[in-house]
């Protein structure tokens, strides 16, 4: 399949209703029911082309090479996933898919140039080498760590405006909070984060 064929195909995908999210996901973890996992797999394909606007540059063929990688860390993603603990899928599956496309570029890049700029926000310099790529891999790891330490609502209010690039205004109904309760609850969860990584930091810079 040619790139944009399968851009075409995603863009068609229809976002999945709470409602009916849920209940397959209770199908395929409490009944391991394969139909399910297919159908979850198949509307979280646009997370593997969110991830993949980050990069740039490089032919057609190394960039369905990292869609093929994208699509394996999420369905990674969708048969690890444990939905009981809280955490917004959409953030745990675009780490893994993320990850697997460094993984593949690093792989890549043994005996000549990554083909590819890396422009995310957690990754913002585009000269960056395979050795600092994986040094800020490791730390998107344990941002995510450190966020699945915080108190639900918190988690959430983070997650809702970093990582799934919602309005304070759309978090703050989500979580049936008030604005100015949103805006506590996203200053306290910050200022654990930073405590919980600043001995990392710390000894990183050592």
């Amino acid at each position: 399949m040619r790139l944009q064929d399968y851009l075409v195909e995603v863009s068609k995908i229809e976002l999945l209703e709470q409602t009916a999210e849920k209940a397959l996901w209770l199908q395929y973890k409490s009944q391991s029911d394969l139909d399910s996992r297919r159908q979850l797999i198949e509307h979280y394909q646009p997370l593997v082309v969110k991830v993949l606007s980050h990069w740039r540059g490089g032919n057609e063929a190394v960039l369905m090479d990292l869609v093929q990688e994208g699509i394996i860390g999420l369905i990674e993603a969708v048969e690890k996933f444990e939905p009981e603990r809280g955490v917004a899928f959409s953030l745990y599956a675009i780490h893994r898919i993320r990850g697997r496309m460094l993984n593949f570029l690093e792989k890549e890049a043994k005996g000549k140039p990554i083909s590819l700029d890396i422009e995310s926000e957690m990754l913002p310099d585009e000269n960056l080498s395979v050795a600092e790529t994986a040094e800020r891999n490791f730390l998107v790891d344990q941002l995510h760590l450190a966020m699945e330490r915080l108190p639900n609502k918190e988690r959430l209010a983070l997650n809702g405006i970093y990582f799934e690039e919602q309005e304070p205004r759309q978090v703050a109904t989500m979580l049936q909070i008030s604005p100015s309760h949103f805006y506590r609850l996203q200053q306290q969860g910050i200022r654990r984060v930073r405590g919980m990584l600043s001995r990392l930091m710390a000894e990183m810079k050592k």
